[in-house]
């Protein structure tokens, strides 16, 4: 990890950091088009507004649609606000954002991705893996055919510290910093995305363990 690591300033186009591995970190000032992080696979991407900027970051946009396609691993932090389709397919890949449009978190298969503002709406949609963190949740935008809506836990409450912390670090970020200057009251304010069947697996997966049985019999 951090073996390279590049600033850029401006604003990057299609695709900024597709496929990016391991051991690279990508740090823009500025903004960015879509597809930011497709494909990612184990590097680290951070994008936030220019220090000259006038604008509040959390109330703007700072890059377009479908960030984290088909990541697989490592993690997008985004200081501002996001289009449609935020992490479409992600696997493995730790997001986050401050905001973002429809369609959010959809078939999403793993990893993580946390979302400090509001939401469009069909929120995931055939997600079958991973876990979602959003603030403040409207639940009625959530599509939740597969999903089930429910608090953070001690365990997940420790996850998105850790994360948020990270956030605040990358980026400076206010909206992350004043969660985790609140916290544990903040915790009370997420609501956790969470497949059934999924979780169902990793439960069944979790006893089998601890049992000595055969997982793959198990499930």
């Amino acid at each position: 990890d951090d073996t390279i690591d590049i600033t850029f300033r401006g604003s990057a186009g299609q695709s900024f950091g597709a496929f990016l591995p391991r051991g690279i970190n990508l740090r823009l000032f500025g903004d960015a088009n879509d597809y930011v992080g497709k494909g990612l696979s184990g590097g680290v991407i951070a994008v936030r507004p220019d220090e000259s900027a006038q604008f509040v970051a959390e109330h703007n946009v700072i890059a377009g649609n479908v960030i984290g396609y088909g990541a697989t691993s490592g993690a997008i932090h985004l200081r501002g606000v996001i289009g449609e389709r935020f992490g479409v397919r992600n696997s493995g890949a730790t997001l986050v954002c401050e905001g973002s449009g429809d369609h959010a978190l959809e078939y999403m298969t793993g990893g993580a991705a946390v979302i400090l503002g509001p939401t469009g709406r069909n929120v995931g949609a055939g997600m079958s893996g991973g876990f979602g963190y959003v603030l403040d949740l409207d639940p009625a935008l959530v599509n939740a055919e597969m999903i089930d809506i429910g608090p953070l836990t001690a365990e997940t409450a420790g996850t998105v510290h850790a994360i948020l912390a990270q956030h605040t670090e990358l980026m400076c970020a206010a909206v992350a910093g004043a969660l985790l200057a609140d916290w544990p009251a903040a915790a009370d304010r997420f609501s956790v995305l969470a497949p059934r069947d999924y979780v169902q697996v990793l439960e069944t997966t979790r006893q089998a363990q601890a049992a000595g049985a055969d997982v793959d019999e198990a499930i």
